[in-house]
């Protein structure tokens, strides 16, 4: 497609003598701009994925991807319904839970807290969990008064395994001089972290008798936590579990109670890509600039060439391959450079908080305490191509007028 004497030319032009050094200039800039915009694309991209890869990971990890909320009045039925549920094909595990709020206190402090009650069993399938143990173990979770609860939330209160942490509810208990708060003390027995702030600062998992009795339920719970094989299949599982639980039990999947924020991490992803396109935009446009001001400086050459019998298309060629080249270096240099960064981003991130002395990822503001990078194949190439149009689209007009210039007008004054 491309004769070897427009290779040579094309390079040739790229290697700009002293008087030409202002056209080198924005060429390498050109060049620098692209790499910047596809490599800063593709690490903005793989961790926006990361992040939300992590936070669904722990989200649904903790939490199941179905709750069914039974509201026909019927007590002491949920094992039997955990059974039939767990005989649903798909899903992988059916557990009663009680949820509820309280105020956990110790050594002065307090703090709002997370109560779950489950059993032991159901609490060991809980994978995040029963991996995360960072104090104690699990297999004293079996008295009515022991507590399991998030590591951060232990800094908080300043307790640590074998003390007492103090539960006070909100629904206070009514007696004749008024409305007292409902306290009862736990030995904490074992502490976990999954890796994310908001559960491992709040939550407290009690056994689920325990957890009864405290929030006054009697034989009842809040739900059923159910977890499936495919939690992608939202609607899908939703109607087996229908004709399994019948029309008076209420279904909330995971979509639903996250929607909002999974749509904002969307937005943002989206508007992320936008503003950083425009890098790659601006510098495809140096890529024009730099090659119009080489034709005007290569006009004679360019008629020289014309009058030897080359072509309009030979001309058009050159410059094209002039400013793809540009495009095509710059390119491969921003996918190696984003590639590496995305790969070693926690590394990175270590070592710059390591020289500013300051947090770069704030767990507290990221709700994950370390900055994860998932790099997907397709949007890298969607970056990739993108970057390569982008930069053959803007040595189109420079070529295409090169091609045109008439080689009478531009050796009459040479």
């Amino acid at each position: 497609m491309f004769a070897a004497f427009e290779w040579m030319l094309a390079g040739r032009y790229l290697r700009a003598r002293r008087q030409e050094g202002f056209i080198s200039v924005i060429a390498w800039f050109s060049l620098l701009g692209i790499a910047l915009g596809v490599a800063t694309l593709i690490i903005v991209l793989s961790v926006m994925n990361g992040f939300r890869q992590e936070l669904l990971a722990r989200i649904l990890g903790l939490n199941g991807h179905f709750v069914v909320r039974e509201t026909d009045g019927q007590e002491g039925q949920y094992d039997a319904l955990a059974a039939r549920l767990r005989a649903v094909e798909g899903v992988t595990r059916a557990a009663p839970i009680v949820e509820g709020q309280a105020m956990a206190t110790a050594n002065g402090r307090a703090s709002g807290a997370l109560v779950r009650g489950m059993r032991l069993a159901d609490l060991r399938g809980l994978d995040i969990v029963a991996a995360g143990i960072v104090g104690g173990t699990l297999d004293d979770f079996t008295d009515a008064d022991t507590a399991v609860i998030g590591s951060r939330l232990a800094t908080k209160l300043g307790a640590r395994v074998g003390d007492q942490i103090t539960l006070i509810s909100p629904q206070g208990t009514s007696t004749p001089f008024g409305t007292l708060p409902r306290m009862r003390a736990y030995r904490i027995v074992a502490t976990f972290e999954v890796g994310m702030l908001e559960y491992d600062s709040s939550f407290v998992f009690l056994p689920l008798e325990a957890a009864q009795v405290y929030y006054r339920l009697g034989d009842r719970v809040s739900g059923i936590e159910v977890m499936v094989a495919r939690p992608e299949e939202v609607e899908t599982m939703r109607r087996e579990l229908r004709r399994v639980v019948g029309p008076t039990a209420r279904i909330v999947d995971w979509q639903r109670v996250n929607a909002r924020f999974f749509s904002a991490l969307q937005v943002e992803r989206n508007v992320m890509f936008l503003i950083l396109t425009l890098i790659i935009l601006v510098a495809a446009f140096n890529i024009v600039s730099s090659l119009i001001m080489l034709v005007k400086d290569k006009s004679p050459d360019i008629a020289i060439l014309r009058t030897m019998g080359a072509t309009r298309g030979s001309v058009m060629r050159i410059f094209f391959l002039s400013g793809a080249s540009v495009g095509v270096v710059g390119t491969a240099l921003g996918f190696a450079l984003g590639l590496g960064f995305s790969a070693n981003i926690e590394t990175i991130r270590q070592w710059i908080a390591g020289l500013t002395g300051t947090d770069v990822f704030a767990a507290e503001i990221y709700f994950l305490s370390r900055l994860p990078a998932v790099v997907d194949p397709g949007e890298v190439t969607m970056v990739v191509l993108m970057g390569l149009g982008l930069s053959f689209l803007a040595t189109l007009y420079p070529a295409w007028r090169a091609a045109r210039l008439d080689p009478v007008e531009a050796l009459r004054y040479e």
